[in-house]
């Protein structure tokens, strides 16, 4: 923990204690993310920095709107209740006031909700690098079972190696949970099983629990889930080239046919229309190309699978 977290911790330890039972998912997450910070810490964190930005926010958007002297900008047109009309002399500090509570409230929400799914999202990080890497990492637990290796060093050895991403880290709970905490294998494997993000690092697991209680070839087991995921890992890795060559005839349809064809159909209705005004070029060019084309990067990243 650093000092800002012991303040927070400070502060809202206590309440954070009495609300754990409150936030299960959110610990399961906290878990599968590997985060180091305790849950109560974290939550703490939490309660304290949504209330520091929601007042920060609030105290800068009412600000601006006073100083700007928004709220007076309004004009009633019509017939208005004569209530209406009484509270336009206040309007400046009323606007100010609704402004201030909504920001506290918007800006307040919205970073408490940021620190409650980060744990997910980092979890599901993990998820997809424990994918791409466990067939590889079998690999390696595979060559070094079939030397006579015992399955508890396997997996030592496994965390040991940091070419393997988060399946090492895996395997060094597992091996933290046998020699830190004096767990059996079988144990430390239900436990790693039991708060692995991947369903396919869960699936492994179990396999091994099985293999080594019924006593059979955990060697062979090994082989034969590397060739499994191997093979899993070349349908995921076509089915992904299917998928982009779908994005980029979409992305050469809509941003770089249909623009064109949009800039040459303004033009022409321009000068049959004496319509000099650029806007709806300007915004094609320089708003939904752009846009776009960020949206495509984002599209593809998000689905892109690790290597």
């Amino acid at each position: 923990m650093n000092s800002y977290e012991r303040f927070c911790f400070a502060l809202f330890g206590k309440r954070a204690k009495r609300k754990k039972d409150n936030y299960l998912s959110l610990r399961t997450d906290m878990i599968r993310a590997r985060m180091k910070i305790p849950f109560e810490v974290y939550i703490s964190t939490a309660y304290f920095s949504s209330i520091v930005a929601g007042i920060m926010a609030a105290l800068f958007f009412s600000l601006i709107t006073y100083l700007l002297r928004l709220p007076e900008i309004i004009v009633y047109k019509g017939n208005v209740p004569d209530i209406i009309i009484e509270m336009s002399k206040y309007s400046l500090i009323i606007g100010t006031v609704v402004v201030l509570v909504l920001s506290l409230i918007v800006i307040g929400g919205m970073t408490y909700s940021i620190f409650l799914i980060y744990p997910g999202i980092m979890a599901g990080e993990r998820r997809r690098n424990i994918d791409s890497t466990l067939p590889y990492a079998i690999n390696y637990i595979t060559a070094m079972s079939t030397a006579g290796i015992t399955p508890a060093e396997v997996f030592r050895l496994l965390g040991d190696s940091e070419i393997y991403g988060e399946s090492a880290i895996e395997a060094r709970y597992i091996t933290r949970e046998v020699d830190v905490f004096g767990k059996d294998l079988l144990d430390a494997l239900r436990l790693a099983g039991q708060y692995t993000p991947s369903n396919r690092m869960r699936d492994f697991l179990q396999g091994a629990i099985a293999s080594i209680s019924s006593g059979s070839n955990l060697t062979e087991y090994f082989r034969n889930k590397s060739e499994q995921y191997m093979r899993e890992n070349r349908q995921e890795q076509k089915a992904f080239l299917e998928t982009l060559g779908l994005i980029s005839e979409s992305y050469v349809t809509a941003l770089v046919a249909g623009t064109l064809f949009l800039i040459i159909l303004q033009s022409i209705m321009s000068t049959i229309s004496s319509n000099s005004s650029p806007m709806f070029l300007y915004a094609v060019i320089y708003g939904i190309i752009p846009m776009g084309s960020i949206m495509f990067v984002i599209l593809i990243d998000a689905m892109t699978p690790e290597m």
